[in-house]
């Protein structure tokens, strides 16, 4: 039998949702977290690229849950985008696992750069030393790989709790290639097993991370360790297939619970003392701002209108080399030559003043192998020579036999401004009858051009390499990650700028947090995902405490 009554509920049960209800859990809170899509198991992780990737295994059909996109001021479209997950463990059960924590220039963009024009940065109310022992706590309890020691750009810190996972033998090269252009090449941390943790076992290699979930549980999702902790405590209940429609308020602009519909549309409620919303940056703006009620006609927790505004999310770029297998064996010998991982990443340019960019502040090179999905292989070739058939298939047939492929992404930041921001659609409903979020997404000129940029310094790499890549052409620069989302409900000192304290507490309204990206000003030059864990974590402690002293 479900509860009805918590200490805490959870809306969202991905980074920012999942250390809230394993550490409030294990403190002794009864939590309920509510998690609009299913509760997939190992069982449901299949390397079925149709399946997976292109039905709606992740994200709804835009015919049934859509978003609106409004991308640089043209028509109004529905779309399967600016979703991250819509599943238990959110986002972290699909992704690449590529961890990175932020540099202090991600939480001062406003004072180290004097201010950049047209752009709305603000510096973040905590110092990067107040995160830093939650970015330890989060690899601890997840479990990452890495070697703290390999990159010069980082802070001092605590090892990893597991050594690098090896790499394809195109390492060698590229470390050699980066070392001669004055560069920085280090192992790649990510969230996956490189040997056994806890109960899990090491990474398989399969190559299937990005876009699946791992069939072995050797990823560091959520779904694998903070939400099994949860509810070992038998004090936390996840509840799937479960839409949180609105947040509701009591007296004194305080929280008492939250109105949802279950997995056959009835309409439910859940009573609590603290609300936790986590459902990603735009759901949980969309939540706020359906949440409206006496005291706050534009929303909950909006009356200083900023809920949905400075909406950021990552701006990648990315470009391909590959090799003739043959001469690669020739030159570096077999071994580790079929490793799905290149495991490199380069930060040289994230800050530098003589890199030649809009800006100082450039971005972070993530070095991959080519995913191993067929159909976004023929896809890619499709596109790169226009050609289908008989000689599409005997393109795809080199591709994964005679070739090797290698990519880099580059993430720069996602500038806050007036060109991206979500809203209520004044038209538009879910399957509930309810309005869905309108994005608006533009990018501002700087972060695209920095995004263009560092595309042809990172293709500087691929070209010293030896052996010399065949190939090297760019895909794309200043595009949009829109599942790496953040910053439409940012935090801060002055109730009159932000929406959250330092805390992630709504101002307007007691006891209500937001704890996934939503918090962040600025978007940062690497994926958030560790960072929301981080924090979520940071604030995780702040509620315990008032938990242990009564106040919740």
């Amino acid at each position: 039998m479900t509860r009805d009554e918590a200490d805490v509920v959870v809306i969202g049960s991905g980074a920012g949702g999942a250390p809230i209800a394993a550490t409030l859990a294990e403190a002794g809170a009864k939590v309920i977290v509510l998690e609009r899509g299913p509760y997939y198991t190992v069982r449901d992780f299949v390397h079925d690229e149709i399946k997976i990737c292109l039905r709606d295994f992740w994200v709804p059909y835009p015919d049934q849950d859509p978003h609106v996109l409004v991308k640089d001021d043209g028509p109004a479209q529905k779309t399967n985008e600016y979703w991250t997950s819509v599943n238990v463990g959110g986002g972290t059960v699909h992704m690449s696992g590529f961890f990175y924590r932020f540099k202090e220039s991600d939480l001062k963009m406003a004072s180290m750069t004097g201010g950049i024009k047209d752009a709305d940065f603000v510096d973040w109310p905590i110092t990067l030393e107040e995160l830093n022992p939650f970015y330890d706590l989060a690899e601890a309890r997840i479990g990452v790989s890495g070697d703290a020691a390999s990159n010069p750009f980082d802070l001092p810190r605590r090892p990893y709790p597991l050594p690098p996972l090896a790499g394809h033998a195109l390492c060698r090269p590229l470390d050699e290639a980066a070392k001669k252009l004055g560069l920085h090449s280090y192992p790649t941390a990510r969230a996956v097993l490189s040997q056994p943790y806890g109960n899990r076992p090491g990474c398989n290699q399969c190559g299937f991370c990005g876009d699946y979930g791992c069939e072995n549980g050797s990823k560091s999702s959520v779904l694998s360790t903070l939400l099994p902790a949860a509810e070992a405590t038998g004090r936390c209940e996840i509840r799937p297939l479960a839409q949180a429609r609105r947040i509701v308020l009591g007296q004194d602009n305080k929280v008492v619970g939250v109105e949802y519909a279950d997995e056959k549309g009835r309409a439910r409620g859940v009573k609590a003392r603290v609300v936790v919303l986590a459902a990603s940056a735009v759901e949980s703006a969309r939540l706020l701002l359906l949440s409206s009620q006496p005291g706050f006609q534009k929303g909950l927790a909006n009356n200083n209108g900023l809920v949905g505004k400075h909406l950021v999310f990552s701006t990648a770029g990315k470009a391909s080399a590959f090799w003739e297998r043959g001469k690669l064996i020739d030159a570096l010998g077999s071994k580790d030559m079929d490793l799905p991982f290149l495991q490199r990443s380069i930060q040289d340019d994230y800050w530098n003043e003589k890199a030649g960019l809009p800006t100082p502040k450039g971005g972070t090179f993530n070095f991959i192998m080519l995913h191993r999905n067929l159909v976004f292989a023929a896809q890619k070739i499709f596109k790169d020579q226009g050609i289908w058939g008989a000689p599409l298939k005997e393109a795809m047939r080199k591709m994964f036999r005679e070739q090797v492929w290698a990519e880099f992404e580059v993430f720069t930041d996602f500038y806050p401004w007036k060109g991206c921001w979500m809203e209520l659609d004044p038209n538009v409903k879910d399957k509930w009858g309810l309005p869905v979020a309108r994005v608006h997404v533009a990018h501002h000129p700087f972060d695209f051009e920095t995004s263009r940029l560092l595309v042809d310094r990172g293709m500087e790499v691929f070209r010293a390499m030896q052996p010399e890549a065949t190939k090297v052409y760019p895909t794309t620069w200043g595009v949009t990650t829109p599942h790496l989302q953040y910053g439409s409900c940012r935090f801060g000192n002055d109730p009159t700028t932000s929406v959250l304290d330092r805390n992630c507490q709504a101002h307007e309204v007691k006891n209500l947090y937001v704890t996934d990206g939503s918090f962040m000003p600025s978007s940062g030059a690497v994926p958030g995902t560790l960072t929301i864990l981080a924090n979520s974590f940071r604030v995780a402690q702040h509620l315990r405490e008032r938990f242990v002293r009564r106040e919740i």
